[in-house]
């Protein structure tokens, strides 16, 4: 049957349709890179992807089974999620940080990066974030037309907030509310907050009555395995962000929560209000399951401890090697990432048409088939020669299963088991030192 109606409207220019706040919105840094590394790879390049920050080690056996034992849950949960799994989260929270939560204190989300959003939606403030920080922080508010506020930060300090950096942004508006994001162990740089730093950390927000996030999406995976939340020292202005994401290699499971204290009960409700409208709530099977991750166990306690172990020695090679090519870097205590910077070597990058880190991470990709993300995306100097790389191009099954009892786990251990990360940092420090 012919189409009785058919007219052609013409063109329709998009530009003039689009949201002021999200003109010229590239793709997340992170997704663009690795992206781009797959386009490489189906070419035939040999790629090493030290830009996408995804964990190397497989979700763990015991919350497979418990995912495959859901696959029926078919209903809608709660918009704050599964009561069974709130309550796993605050156990897992008085475990881990010997803090007392209630179910009711909890909402669960499709990953802490959409959850970050709605609270940025739901609360009216600048966002405070020192530099560098991740990707995402800052685009978010952004999108919402939040002002961002960059604290600078020092090596010397681990590139982390120093209570003296932020008393100095808020005096100038003392009166004004800000939202500050603490990521410990952090990414980019891979720093820890010591209980020191964050109780100077908290007088300072408390003096200025500022709403701290703490996202500790890394915490279970820092190397001494004694990640301090800032919740323990501020308690009634910090909203914990947390899931599985990291330290349970489920990052495609898309869960995380957020733990609020009980005087910010009024923000998390707008949130679930917000929540109800948009999402509704996370996959049920997902949920179900995510309780195992939570509860613990010697399962997971060795899972933990195995990664751990795994993450610090290539950390430490990692170190040793950038150090020994002319770059500086502050510990790294956690997480996956380092964020060496090579103004070192400016005169001979320059000489080299390299002047500033987009440059570096561009031709350093070109030329060794090594992909890093430029310091410019996390906040840094356009002109300062940064750039974070993840060492998780490795098979972390067979590293958890190369670990043997009281074993070193020494540079040649690294080689064997994350063969194309040490190559790949191999051949960014010859290229440097060229």
């Amino acid at each position: 049957m012919p189409d009785t109606f058919s007219a052609d409207l013409g063109p329709v220019s998009p530009s003039i349709q689009l949201s002021l706040n999200v003109r010229g919105l590239g793709l997340s840094a992170t997704l663009a890179i690795n992206e781009r590394s797959a386009r490489l790879a189906a070419q035939g390049r040999t790629v090493c992807r030290l830009g996408l920050g995804q964990s190397p080690f497989p979700v763990p056996d015991i919350m497979q089974r418990a995912l495959a034992s859901n696959a029926h849950q078919k209903d809608y949960l709660p918009v704050q999620g599964l009561p069974a799994l709130r309550a796993a989260i605050c156990g897992y929270l008085h475990r881990t940080q010997g803090l007392d939560f209630e179910p009711e204190d909890i909402l669960i989300g499709p990953g802490t990066k959409e959850l970050m959003f709605l609270l940025q939606l739901a609360y009216y403030g600048d966002l405070v974030i020192p530099t560098p920080s991740w990707v995402s922080y800052a685009p978010q508010a952004e999108i919402l037309g939040r002002r961002v506020t960059w604290l600078p930060t020092e090596i010397e300090h681990g590139q982390g907030v120093t209570a003296r950096g932020l008393d100095t942004v808020c005096a100038r508006d003392p009166e004004r509310p800000r939202l500050l994001i603490l990521n410990s162990p952090g990414n980019p740089t891979g720093t820890a907050y010591t209980r020191e730093a964050l109780t100077e950390i908290a007088e300072t927000a408390q003096r200025y009555r500022m709403l701290l996030l703490s996202d500790e999406i890394y915490g279970g995976v820092q190397f001494d395995g004694r990640h301090v939340s800032a919740a323990r020292i501020y308690r009634g202005g910090t909203i914990i962000s947390d899931g599985i994401s990291k330290w349970a290699g489920a990052g495609g499971w898309r869960l995380g929560f957020l733990a609020f204290p009980k005087a910010l009960g009024w923000l998390r409700d707008a949130m679930a209000s917000v929540a109800s409208e948009t999402y509704t709530s996370v996959s049920a099977p997902i949920q179900h399951a995510a309780i195992t991750a939570f509860e613990g166990g010697p399962e997971m306690d060795l899972y933990l401890d195995k990664s751990r172990r795994i993450l610090e020695a290539i950390a430490r090679f990692t170190t040793i090697k950038l150090e020994g090519a002319g770059a500086r870097l502050n510990p790294i205590r956690g997480g996956f990432y380092a964020f060496p910077d090579f103004s070192a070597h400016r005169e001979q990058l320059q000489a080299r048409g390299i002047g500033d880190s987009t440059a570096l991470c561009e031709r350093l990709l070109e030329e060794t088939g090594v992909a890093t993300l430029p310091g410019s995306a996390f906040g840094r100097s356009t002109h300062e020669l940064s750039l974070r790389l993840a060492f998780v191009d490795f098979d972390g099954q067979a590293a958890l299963d190369a670990i043997e009892p009281g074993q070193t786990l020494d540079e040649a251990f690294v080689r064997t088991i994350a063969p194309r990360v040490a190559n790949g940092i191999d051949a960014l420090c010859d290229w440097v030192a060229r």
